[in-house]
């Protein structure tokens, strides 16, 4: 039969394309569902102020009537005219193993760039970095953490021969938190922070981080901006992520960095794996899947590294080491034993040496951003 390609235009279509991946992954042993309730909102144009300065398109692919793919599209203007470029993105892009549901959804993607006038295409890749990003290119029997694509290997497969070529690549390690690691650093970390006559910011309720919310992510803004992808947070965003991702944080997890005049120079936040429970919920906080949250937020050993940064002024000076002992010392004390890297650059040398200095390390699983430059009239 073939394939047909729609728009995503009703609430009917959109709870399809939210949902039709868990069926695509049914069989999938190390695919974790996304929580549906933060799905959601995020695809929702009035919930997620993202859709505001990015053009975007959501669709569907069916063959006999029935879903059997989707893809979203975004152009990200911020991002393009800050450095002078015409791209879009794909991202959440899922299909069944067969070529033509594959190449239909990239080709209709590729046109309507074209008809927005970009000359490239690049993903998988969302509004901002702080979404799943990149086909998984290796270790596709490890358990996949929150806020990363568990793609099958066809995936990869299929990008290649469709004239993509790598564009960039990612990594995500785990390391073993022991004493030894917290001791090596001791006398070091306490030099740093008297010698910089720094705050180092330990909290014990959500209520206490909240004032350090805008300042973490006008930090952000300013660090962030040689991270590819990355676009400066908007006021909305900022608190979209707090008012997403607070509930789900322990405050203890959290630290931040106030120089002598009160200036926010660093923070890092985590936060347990989740993972299992989400897995046990399928994705769902009701009826019972909140208790399954609970007990995973509660009794997972495994510490999932979400944000951090140091500013710029500030780094090279021990900060680094500062926040690694504080975070490490709480985890150990609440008693996490292992903790994930999230996704790093390739070419971050410098944040990857940071973590391979660190005994036990390894790298567990690699991700690839792909990308197409459009041929002129095609």
């Amino acid at each position: 039969m073939s394939i047909i390609i729609k728009e995503v235009k009703t609430k009917a279509d959109l709870k399809t394309f939210i949902y039709l991946p868990e069926k695509i992954h049914r069989q999938h042993a190390t695919w974790l569902p996304p929580l549906y309730v933060d799905d959601e909102k995020f695809f929702s144009e009035k919930r997620n102020p993202a859709f505001r300065h990015n053009d975007t398109i959501l669709l569907l692919a069916f063959q006999n009537n029935k879903p059997v793919g989707r893809i979203m599209g975004i152009i990200p203007h911020d991002f393009n005219r800050l450095n002078n470029i015409h791209t879009a993105r794909f991202s959440y892009f899922e299909c069944y193993e067969q070529k033509e549901i594959f190449d239909k959804l990239i080709l209709t993607l590729e046109d309507w760039a074209k008809q927005k006038g970009c000359n490239q295409v690049i993903g998988p890749m969302g509004f901002s970095d702080k979404e799943p990003q990149g086909f998984l290119t290796k270790g596709y029997d490890a358990p996949t953490m929150m806020v990363t694509n568990c793609s099958f290997e066809f995936m990869k497969e299929f990008i290649l021969q469709s004239n993509y070529n790598p564009h960039v690549e990612l990594c995500q390690y785990d390391v073993p938190i022991t004493d030894t690691i917290v001791e090596r650093y001791k006398n070091y970390v306490k030099r740093v922070e008297n010698n910089l006559k720094i705050t180092v910011h330990e909290f014990t309720s959500s209520r206490k981080i909240k004032p350090f919310v805008k300042p973490v992510f006008n930090l952000i803004n300013n660090t962030y901006q040689k991270i590819y992808g990355f676009t400066a947070v908007t006021e909305a965003e900022m608190n979209e992520f707090a008012n997403r991702f607070l509930p789900l944080l322990n405050p203890r997890l959290v630290k931040a960095i106030t120089d002598e005049n009160n200036n926010v120079v660093a923070f890092i936040i985590a936060m347990p794996d989740l993972s299992e429970g989400i897995r046990k919920a399928r994705g769902r906080i009701l009826p019972f899947g909140w208790l399954h949250l609970y007990k995973s937020f509660k009794n997972s050993k495994r510490l999932v590294l979400l944000l951090g940064s140091i500013d710029r002024g500030m780094q090279g000076k021990g900060l680094d080491a500062v926040l690694a002992t504080r975070i490490f010392t709480s985890a150990i004390n609440l008693g996490f034993t292992i903790v994930d890297s999230h996704l790093i650059m390739r070419e971050n040398t410098k944040m990857r040496g940071e973590i391979e200095r660190l005994e036990g390390h390894k790298m567990y699983k690699e991700y690839t951003i792909y990308s197409k430059n459009l041929d002129e009239g095609m």
